[in-house]
């Protein structure tokens, strides 16, 4: 009777096994380097290239953000100036009369010269200056 063992032999028994390649050589200039992932490799270049293009559209759009910001002030300095000495409400409550959007902008008031300045910071700052009778006039831009 035959035994049977389960155990693998430590030698190939088959002829169809390759024998194995020794791996390839490096060259010299690559030696030391390690390897960047193709994911991570372009993600600065990425970043920069979104930069610049963020930085030319502000740029090109910065004289109509500008203008935007000049009509919203003087817009906020004579809506300002009526409540605040046509209707002698307190500059807290007339900046409830801004039309939506107009969160940016600030109101300050001089009652020594009875001005109420409308501003958006780092753009724009127009006032308008009680005239009596005339009502709130807008000041002429600097």
């Amino acid at each position: 009777m035959a035994t049977v063992t389960n155990t693998n032999p430590t030698d190939p028994a088959t002829a169809d096994q390759k024998p194995a390649t020794p791996p390839p050589e490096v060259p010299p200039h690559l030696r030391g380097r390690k390897r960047q992932g193709g994911k991570s490799g372009g993600c600065l270049a990425w970043v920069i290239a979104i930069g610049v293009l963020l930085a030319i559209f502000l740029i090109w759009k910065f004289p109509s953000f500008k203008a935007q910001a000049e009509l919203g002030s003087a817009y906020a300095a004579r809506v300002g100036c009526s409540c605040r000495y046509v209707q002698g409400r307190s500059l807290e409550s007339c900046q409830t009369d801004f039309e939506p959007g107009m969160d940016m902008i600030s109101l300050s008031d001089d009652p020594a010269t009875r001005t109420v300045t409308g501003s958006v910071p780092l753009l724009a700052s127009r006032s308008a200056r009680y005239a009596g009778a005339s009502g709130c006039l807008i000041n002429p831009a600097n």
